[in-house]
Protein backbone atom coordinates (compact mmCIF):
# COMPACT_ATOMS: atom_id res chain seq x y z
CA UNK A 1 0.00 0.00 0.00
CA UNK A 2 1.39 3.37 -1.00
CA UNK A 3 1.45 5.95 1.77
CA UNK A 4 -0.27 9.22 0.92
CA UNK A 5 0.86 12.70 1.88
CA UNK A 6 -2.04 12.90 4.36
CA UNK A 7 -0.93 9.68 6.04
CA UNK A 8 2.63 11.01 6.31
CA UNK A 9 1.27 14.22 7.82
CA UNK A 10 -0.57 12.21 10.49
CA UNK A 11 2.53 10.06 11.12
CA UNK A 12 4.78 13.10 11.48
CA UNK A 13 2.29 14.94 13.70
CA UNK A 14 1.95 12.00 16.10
CA UNK A 15 5.68 11.28 16.15
CA UNK A 16 6.71 14.91 16.65
CA UNK A 17 4.30 15.41 19.54
CA UNK A 18 5.44 12.14 21.16
CA UNK A 19 9.11 13.05 20.70
CA UNK A 20 8.90 16.67 21.85
CA UNK A 21 7.52 15.65 25.25
CA UNK A 22 10.50 13.37 25.92
CA UNK A 23 12.79 16.25 26.83
CA UNK A 24 10.47 17.22 29.68
CA UNK A 25 10.04 13.65 30.90
CA UNK A 26 13.71 12.68 30.76
CA UNK A 27 15.02 15.93 32.30
CA UNK A 28 12.50 15.81 35.16
CA UNK A 29 10.93 19.14 34.23
CA UNK A 30 8.79 20.62 37.01
CA UNK A 31 5.48 20.16 35.19
CA UNK A 32 6.25 16.56 34.28
CA UNK A 33 7.29 15.69 37.84
CA UNK A 34 4.12 17.38 39.13
CA UNK A 35 1.91 15.34 36.78
CA UNK A 36 3.44 11.99 37.64
CA UNK A 37 3.62 12.81 41.37
CA UNK A 38 -0.10 13.64 41.29
CA UNK A 39 -0.72 10.29 39.57
CA UNK A 40 1.46 8.50 42.17
CA UNK A 41 3.84 7.30 39.47
CA UNK A 42 6.94 9.49 39.92
CA UNK A 43 9.65 8.75 38.71
CA UNK A 44 9.02 5.31 37.21
CA UNK A 45 5.79 6.23 35.41
CA UNK A 46 7.39 9.34 33.93
CA UNK A 47 10.48 7.55 32.67
CA UNK A 48 8.55 4.43 31.62
CA UNK A 49 5.98 6.37 29.65
CA UNK A 50 8.80 8.34 28.04
CA UNK A 51 10.47 5.13 26.89
CA UNK A 52 7.18 3.78 25.52
CA UNK A 53 6.50 7.08 23.72
CA UNK A 54 10.00 7.04 22.20
CA UNK A 55 9.51 3.50 20.90
CA UNK A 56 6.02 4.36 19.60
CA UNK A 57 7.30 7.45 17.76
CA UNK A 58 10.10 5.51 16.06
CA UNK A 59 7.72 2.70 15.07
CA UNK A 60 5.21 5.20 13.66
CA UNK A 61 7.90 6.62 11.37
CA UNK A 62 8.89 3.20 9.97
CA UNK A 63 6.34 2.25 7.29
CA UNK A 64 6.30 -1.49 8.12
CA UNK A 65 5.68 -0.84 11.82
CA UNK A 66 3.44 2.22 11.72
CA UNK A 67 0.48 0.13 12.88
CA UNK A 68 2.33 -1.07 15.99
CA UNK A 69 3.57 2.40 16.90
CA UNK A 70 0.07 3.78 16.39
CA UNK A 71 -1.40 1.12 18.69
CA UNK A 72 1.19 1.96 21.35
CA UNK A 73 0.72 5.70 20.88
CA UNK A 74 -3.06 5.44 21.07
CA UNK A 75 -2.80 3.41 24.27
CA UNK A 76 -0.44 5.85 25.97
CA UNK A 77 -2.54 8.84 24.86
CA UNK A 78 -5.73 7.18 26.07
CA UNK A 79 -4.06 6.88 29.47
CA UNK A 80 -3.04 10.55 29.32
CA UNK A 81 -6.55 11.64 28.32
CA UNK A 82 -8.15 9.64 31.14
CA UNK A 83 -5.59 11.04 33.59
CA UNK A 84 -6.54 14.56 32.55
CA UNK A 85 -10.28 13.87 32.73
CA UNK A 86 -10.35 12.02 36.04
CA UNK A 87 -7.30 13.11 38.08
CA UNK A 88 -5.32 16.07 36.74
CA UNK A 89 -7.97 18.25 35.14
CA UNK A 90 -7.84 19.70 31.64
CA UNK A 91 -5.49 22.52 32.68
CA UNK A 92 -2.30 21.48 34.44
CA UNK A 93 -0.25 24.16 36.18
CA UNK A 94 -1.84 26.93 34.10
CA UNK A 95 -0.94 25.40 30.72
CA UNK A 96 -4.32 26.41 29.27
CA UNK A 97 -5.10 22.79 28.47
CA UNK A 98 -2.20 22.49 26.00
CA UNK A 99 -1.07 19.05 27.19
CA UNK A 100 -4.64 17.76 27.03
CA UNK A 101 -5.10 19.10 23.50
CA UNK A 102 -1.79 17.57 22.38
CA UNK A 103 -2.89 14.21 23.83
CA UNK A 104 -6.19 14.43 21.90
CA UNK A 105 -4.42 15.34 18.64
CA UNK A 106 -1.90 12.51 19.03
CA UNK A 107 -4.65 10.04 19.92
CA UNK A 108 -6.70 11.00 16.85
CA UNK A 109 -3.65 10.76 14.58
CA UNK A 110 -2.87 7.30 15.97
CA UNK A 111 -6.48 6.15 15.51
CA UNK A 112 -6.37 7.31 11.87
CA UNK A 113 -3.08 5.45 11.36
CA UNK A 114 -4.59 2.32 12.89
CA UNK A 115 -7.56 2.62 10.54
CA UNK A 116 -5.32 3.05 7.49
CA UNK A 117 -3.25 0.03 8.54
CA UNK A 118 -6.12 -2.17 9.67
CA UNK A 119 -5.44 -4.79 6.99
CA UNK A 120 -1.95 -5.38 8.44
CA UNK A 121 -3.42 -5.83 11.91
CA UNK A 122 -6.17 -8.15 10.66
CA UNK A 123 -3.66 -10.25 8.69
CA UNK A 124 -1.48 -10.55 11.76
CA UNK A 125 -4.43 -11.75 13.84
CA UNK A 126 -5.42 -14.43 11.33
CA UNK A 127 -4.11 -17.85 12.20
CA UNK A 128 -2.54 -19.67 9.30
CA UNK A 129 -2.49 -23.39 9.95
Amino acid sequence: MKTSVVQWLFRLTAAIILLQTLYFKFTAAEESVYIFSTLGMEPYGRIGSGIVELIAAVLILIPRTTWLGALMGAGVMLGAIFSHLFVLGIKVKNDGGELFILAIITFLCCIALIYWNKSKIINLLKLKL
